[in-house]
């Protein structure tokens, strides 16, 4: 297994090295040149898409530049097809309104929809989140909030080099889309902001994320329905809930998850390792052929995590999930739980998971004072192991 200490002191290296990426080889469509000003207080949205338009429509391959400074900008969103291959270089920062009822009100503050071919260097967004989510603990009435950028029915994307900061949400969202690569991504918001996953992929095939730090208020990574063909690896995770398929079971008729992988990767201090949720409701959802392996834990509650009765709120209808979860690998699993559980496998009474195979898991339970042991909790479970599990096994 690699060197995993390593991913998170590499980050500065990550970065450092991609700003070699986001030097352009032609500035024809300069944001400053179609009248965006970088002092942090102008409306700079129109000219954000003027220069899009034109570089949309050239037939040659060509870019959108922004130049050093912090560009303002609303709700905007860049539609294609475009004629051409076309890329999207950060060097600035893109920072949204103050006041959060201004991208709040949209479901989108930066918005990829419709376009092929397409490659994103950065460069930073802050979404400036703070006071949405002062507002959501507030009880008041609030706009239901922003994802910060999202690539909607997009084919053929990089994301590259992105710093996103403060996202109201989701930082990144990537929705019925195809043959999509993020990499040498940083993401941040405060462990305590609601809801703000890191990057959330939903019925989206051919999708791998790697070689990113990922620090958030809820799911550093989630992977909705519909979502299959997947490749992460070579994360960094924590704060933040961990990664997490589902929730699944939203609906009866709901599109399944399949093929996925997560490997190479660090949690730390995180609320869970990488977990399977489901509500506890009838659908004829699935998760299936899922490989989660050589992963490090540090001191992560529910490090092996299986949770078909996932009720945040306890407002639930109380019945069996649906959502057949089978053929799960978790292998070479290592590092320390901060809950006894380090092992829980809570499955539907009524959808038992099947195919479920633990090999060379090592997990303690940190815990000082009484040095109690880690456990192993299942519950409509099946499956095997091989090779050593600590704590042991229910198979």
């Amino acid at each position: 297994m690699a060197n995993f200490n390593t991913i998170l002191s590499l980050q500065l290296f990550i970065f450092s090295s991609s700003i070699l990426l986001i030097i352009p080889s032609c500035l024809a469509y300069n944001v400053v040149s179609f009248g965006a000003r970088g002092d942090g207080r102008t409306d700079s949205t129109a000219p954000f898409l003027r220069a899009w338009m034109a570089a949309c429509s050239s037939a040659k391959p060509n870019n959108v530049y922004v130049p050093r400074g912090t560009y303002v900008i609303r709700p905007v969103t860049f539609t294609g097809p475009c004629r051409s291959r076309i890329e999207f270089r950060i060097v600035g920062t893109v920072v949204a309104p103050a006041d959060y009822n201004v991208i709040g009100g949209s479901s989108f503050w930066i918005l990829f929809y419709k376009v092929s071919r397409l490659s994103v260097y950065g460069g930073t967004i802050d979404a400036k989140g703070h006071g949405f989510w002062s507002c959501r603990r507030s009880g008041h009435s609030c706009p239901p909030g922003a994802r910060s950028i999202t690539f909607l029915w997009c084919d053929n994307v990089l994301l590259s080099g992105l710093k996103s900061l403060n996202s109201q949400i989701m930082n990144v969202a990537i929705d019925y889309s195809s043959h999509v690569r993020v990499q040498n991504v940083r993401i941040r918001s405060p462990s305590g902001s609601p809801n703000t996953d890191g990057i959330h992929v939903e019925n989206s095939r051919d999708v791998t994320i790697k070689d990113s730090i990922i620090q958030t208020g809820d799911d550093c990574i989630s992977i909705g329905p519909g979502s299959m063909n997947m490749l992460i690896q070579k994360i960094g995770c924590g704060p933040g809930h961990g990664i997490s398929i589902g929730s699944l079971a939203n609906s009866y008729n709901e599109a399944g998850v399949q093929n996925i992988t997560v490997a190479n990767s660090v949690f730390t201090k995180t609320q869970n390792g990488v977990r399977i949720k489901s509500w506890a409701r009838p659908s004829d959802g699935y998760a299936k052929n899922l490989m989660f392996r050589n992963l490090v834990m540090r001191n992560v509650g529910f490090p092996i995590l299986i949770d078909q009765n996932y009720c945040p709120e306890d407002n639930c209808p109380h019945q069996g999930s649906g959502v057949k979860v089978s053929e799960v690998t978790y292998k070479n699993v290592k590092g320390t739980s901060s809950t006894q559980q380090a092992i829980k496998l809570d499955c539907s009474n009524t959808t038992p998971c099947t195919g479920i195979k633990l090999q060379d898991i090592k997990l303690s339970f940190v815990d000082y004072r009484l040095r109690r042991p880690a456990l192993t909790y299942c519950r409509n479970a099946h499956g095997r192991h091989g090779g050593t599990v600590i704590p042991k096994s229910c198979f």
